[in-house]
């Protein structure tokens, strides 16, 4: 008899700041639903202050709930392939970039590995993560840190600007 695959739910955090910032979620939206898996909600786009290297284009942030059946190494592994095939270079820590996709949850999984770490380690510090989040999934427990996600916002001292667009 064939094992079925269980659904997993991870929560991505798609984000860009050079060219057609709306265009490029749109496009890494498809490759994620074609590579990944089928996404189940996803958060209106948000305008962000860069994090990190402030002297730099605004972001376009969004959060995307997805099902999938890979594990969450596979999953990062695919994620890796679509910001190649987008274009994504890594130059320079917190540059500009065309894509970022980030594994922000794994179910309510903890992952330690050298290639991933679930949850984000930064995602209660990081307001353009935070509010998208809170959009689609207020309630989503921390698994770390035992507090939702409209907790984490409240509690969040990143004081720069993330608006709805």
């Amino acid at each position: 008899m064939e094992m079925v695959q269980s659904a997993n739910k991870s929560y991505l955090l798609t984000g860009g700041n050079m060219g057609n910032r709306a265009g490029y979620l749109r496009d890494a939206s498809v490759n994620i639903s074609f590579f990944c898996g089928k996404i189940l909600r996803q958060s209106s786009l948000y305008e962000t202050q860069a994090w990190g290297k402030t002297n730099q284009p605004n972001f376009f942030n969004q959060v995307l709930l997805i099902e999938t059946t890979l594990c969450a190494v596979e999953l990062m592994k695919k994620i890796l392939l679509i910001e190649e095939k987008m274009g994504r270079t890594r130059n320079e820590k917190y540059g500009s970039r065309i894509i970022d996709i980030d594994i922000l949850f794994f179910n309510d999984e903890m992952i330690n590995k050298p290639q991933l770490v679930v949850p984000h380690p930064e995602i209660q510090n990081r307001r353009f993560a935070l509010a998208p989040m809170n959009e689609i999934a207020p309630d989503f427990i921390h698994p770390v840190l035992l507090k939702n996600i409209s907790t984490l916002l409240k509690e969040c001292g990143d004081k720069l600007g993330v608006k709805k667009i």
